[in-house]
């Protein structure tokens, strides 16, 4: 193999890693990287408990090794916490302020008596006008002329 293909193939290895979310989570987060260095070294000290002992029952009831397989579990599962996206923040309030919102639009829009409730609370109540006319029959002449009735 030449040192051209070499080079284009850690290219491309080094693009491939880059681009990968979970492997950058892993370079950047220093708790994620203990979690899965706490999960492997119990692993195998498990490993190694279990594959000294020199039959399957005195293994499998052996404290240590179920309490390091415990612990290398939990360390898993934490490490898979971490790399997941993290959860949105929920908004309850917000949400049901928004709703609020909506749905008093909602009824001002159909509703006229709320509406009526809405303008008399915030300009104070309308003053009833009454118009009477002051219009008699003399009062429709213009100028002295009589008015044609149409």
């Amino acid at each position: 193999m030449s040192k051209q293909d070499f080079a284009n193939r850690a290219s491309r290895a080094y693009g491939a890693a880059r681009e990968n979310e979970y492997l950058r989570r892993v370079i950047e987060d220093e708790d994620l990287r203990e979690n899965l260095m706490d999960a492997f070294k119990s692993a195998r000290n498990a490993y190694t408990r279990f594959s000294d002992s020199p039959t399957f029952d005195t293994a499998t009831g052996d404290r240590k090794v179920k309490r390091e397989l415990a612990h290398a579990a939990e360390a898993l599962k934490d490490a898979a916490d971490r790399i997941r996206e993290p959860k949105k923040k929920r908004h309850p309030v917000r949400n049901l302020v928004a709703l609020g919102l909506l749905s008093g639009g909602l009824v001002l829009v159909f509703s006229e008596s709320a509406r009526k409730a809405v303008l008399d609370a915030v300009f104070g109540e309308e003053e009833e006008f009454v118009y009477t006319s002051t219009t008699t029959e003399s009062a429709s002449r213009t100028n002295g002329t009589p008015v044609a009735d149409q």
